[in-house]
C-alpha cells in the first residue's frame, strides 16, 4: 500500500466520522445501513461493516437491538482537577478531586482487610499477602457517579490505631495526610501514575457507562520517608472527563 494510502473502511469511516462531528448526522440518528454504505461508497459489504464497526469502537455510535445502529449523544466533558493535596481541614477528600467547588458531592465507601496481592504488594514495597485495608469508594456529583476509587494500606501502619479503618474513627472521610499525620506519620510526597484502558464491566456498570468504554486511571502512592503508606487507583470515565494538572514552576 503506497505511503499515505488509507485503506477504504477507515476513508468510510473517516466520512462517517465527519458528517457526525458536524451535525450532518445528529445524535439519535439512525446510521445509514450497510446496504446503503455499500451503495454510496461503492464498497463491499465487508468494507461498509469493517467501517461501521470503527465508528462503535470508538464510541460514536451504539447498536440498539432489533432496531440497528445510532449516532451516540457526546457527552461535555468535564474537568476533574489534581492541583496537588491541600494542607489538612482545608477541604474534603472529594473536594481536593474536583475543579468546581461548587458541585454538591458525596461519597459512598467500605472497608475490609484484606491480603496484598503481588501488584499492591509492590506497590506499598511489603510482602505478598501481608495485610491491608481496602476501602472502595464511589464518588457522585449533584446524585450523578462520576468516579471510582479503590485503595490500600498496610496494616503494619494504620493497625490498631484510630485511623485503621478511614471513614470511621475521630478522623472519618479526612485525607490521607491529615489521617497519617494523626499517628506521627508525615506524609511528604506523592507519586500519580495516569493511565487508560477498557473499563471493567463491573466499573462501567457502577459509573453509567458502557461496558469495553475507555476509561482513565490514576494509580496513586503516598509516601512518608521514602515509605509508600497508601496507594490507590482512581478510575474515572474517559469519554466524560478530563484530568487537568496545575502544577508550580520551581
Amino acid at each position: 500500500m503506497p505511503f499515505g494510502e488509507q485503506p477504504a473502511y477507515l476513508r468510510v469511516a473517516g466520512d462517517l466520522r465527519q458528517k457526525i462531528a458536524d451535525g450532518s448526522l445528529p445524535p439519535h440518528t439512525r446510521l445509514p445501513s450497510q446496504a446503503r454504505i455499500r451503495e454510496e461508497y461503492g464498497v463491499s459489504d465487508t468494507v461498509a461493516l469493517e467501517a461501521r464497526k470503527v465508528l462503535m469502537a470508538e464510541g460514536l455510535v451504539e447498536g440498539r437491538s432489533g432496531s440497528g445502529t445510532y449516532v451516540r449523544e457526546q457527552p461535555v466533558p468535564r474537568r476533574i482537577a489534581r492541583t496537588g493535596y491541600r494542607a489538612a481541614g482545608e477541604s474534603t477528600p472529594f473536594r481536593q478531586e474536583h475543579a468546581d467547588d461548587r458541585v454538591t458531592g458525596t461519597w459512598e465507601s467500605s472497608s475490609e482487610q484484606d491480603e496484598a496481592t503481588a501488584e499492591i504488594a509492590a506497590r506499598l514495597d511489603i510482602a505478598p499477602g501481608e495485610r491491608v485495608m481496602r476501602t472502595r469508594y464511589v464518588y457522585r456529583a449533584e446524585g450523578e457517579p462520576t468516579m471510582l476509587s479503590t485503595s490500600w494500606e498496610p496494616l503494619a501502619v494504620t493497625g490498631r490505631t484510630p485511623v485503621m479503618l478511614p471513614e470511621e474513627g475521630p478522623l472519618a472521610g479526612r485525607g490521607v495526610v491529615e489521617r497519617m499525620a494523626a499517628i506521627d506519620v508525615v506524609v511528604d510526597n506523592v507519586l500519580e501514575e495516569i493511565g487508560a484502558r477498557p473499563g471493567l464491566a463491573e466499573e462501567t456498570l457502577a459509573l453509567g457507562g458502557v461496558p469495553g468504554h475507555a476509561v482513565i486511571v490514576v494509580a496513586r502512592t503516598f509516601f512518608a520517608s521514602g515509605r509508600p503508606v497508601e496507594t490507590a487507583d482512581v478510575v474515572v470515565p474517559a469519554d466524560r472527563f478530563r484530568v487537568s494538572y496545575h502544577l508550580p514552576v520551581k
